[in-house]
């Protein structure tokens, strides 16, 4: 008989261990950073509505447009900057191959959907080791050497079977967070931003939320956390909706990355297919939303929805809670979520159960 699989902690932080060893021994402890950027491609005619409507519902401000200043094919990018957290680089692929294509469709996308959170961008402090290293490991990067510049270097892995994202790994000549360079040309491309005082209550990007296959989740955490200098701090189980929220953290107040999956995969004798696999059905294997940390979060929903966005859930949870969060509908350009938290008083937790179940069970209505 046939052993039905269900994800268990126990074999999980094993795994953990025995990944943390392997960094201190490879070498690679303290190679890597915190977050630097994150990329999103969208469609051509996409870019400029999707980086209006993440200067609409964020504090970014928009710093340049440019050619791809990360992969240099010539792609238009347009770069939104943040201050005190990561920056965001908008872009549109315009030729080559799209190596992230084959993660990116489900029964709601289509087959050449080009809408992705495609890769989050680590600062590195010393990339021709990091690599060499990585390289002796097995991991595949898309390119033979890290792309050079003025400003910086940069090298990425090739898309990951388990969560259909790249890591890249960003190296610093000059001043850190200046992507523009000496070959870099500027484009003709205006951006607005719609100001009001509640944006100046959203802070930085707080965590991003890949989903997962249930089968694959242990593989996806250990995956990341030999590639970067994070560690796996909690799981938080809702067996109710057959889902498992999994925080990586690198340290306290720093951005966090989220993975969630089945407990079970969808369809199992033991479980539905609930929501988080429900999602990867419609719409590939791809992260479902980024939280941004707020300071007043009723005064953000509020001006956010007197703005025209829409959303999946009222607020969940409560400051007797230590928390508060809300989830807006999808992007149809991104197809990506905006999540907005407060964590009041000091609260450590990160998340709590009961605001894990009720906004998992929110996406119910995507």
């Amino acid at each position: 008989m046939n052993q039905i699989f269900v994800n268990d902690d126990a074999v999980l932080l094993r795994d953990v261990d025995a990944v943390l060893a392997m960094r201190r021994q490879a070498g690679l402890e303290g190679l890597v950073g915190g977050l630097a950027a994150v990329v999103i491609n969208v469609a051509p005619d996409d870019l400029l509505p999707a980086a209006e409507e993440l200067l609409a519902s964020t504090n970014l401000h928009f710093a340049a447009a440019l050619d791809d200043p990360l992969a240099g094919d010539g792609s238009p990018a347009i770069l939104l900057h943040d201050p005190d957290g990561a920056d965001f680089c908008i872009k549109s692929r315009t030729s080559g191959v799209n190596p992230f294509t084959a993660h990116n469709a489900g029964a709601k996308t289509g087959p050449e959907v080009a809408a992705r959170l495609e890769t989050f961008v680590f600062e590195c402090h010393d990339l021709d080791r990091y690599a060499a290293i990585q390289r002796q490991r097995g991991v595949a990067f898309l390119t033979p050497e890290p792309v050079a510049t003025d400003a910086f270097r940069f090298l990425q892995t090739a898309p990951s079977l388990h969560t259909g994202n790249s890591l890249g790994f960003i190296q610093w000549k000059g001043r850190p967070g200046s992507f523009r360079h000496g070959q870099s040309r500027e484009l003709p491309l205006s951006v607005d931003k719609r100001e009001g005082p509640w944006q100046a209550r959203i802070g930085s990007l707080d965590h991003v939320a890949t989903r997962v296959r249930a089968a694959h989740r242990d593989a996806a955490i250990v995956e990341f956390l030999s590639l970067t200098n994070y560690r796996f701090d909690f799981a938080v189980y809702v067996e109710s909706l057959n889902s498992i929220t999994n925080v990586a953290r690198l340290g306290a107040g720093d951005y966090a990355q989220v993975f969630t999956s089945g407990i079970s995969p969808a369809g199992s004798a033991v479980a539905d297919v609930g929501p988080t696999e429900g999602f990867i059905a419609n719409y590939g294997l791809r992260p479902h939303h980024m939280a941004f940390a707020t300071d007043g979060i009723e005064a953000v929903v509020a001006g956010l929805s007197a703005n025209g966005m829409q959303f999946l859930s009222p607020l969940v949870g409560s400051r007797d809670e230590g928390i508060k969060q809300i989830f807006s509908a999808m992007s149809p350009r991104t197809l990506l979520v905006n999540e907005y938290i407060e964590r009041y008083d000091g609260f450590d937790g990160f998340f709590t159960k009961s605001n894990v179940t009720r906004l998992t069970k929110a996406t119910e209505n995507q």
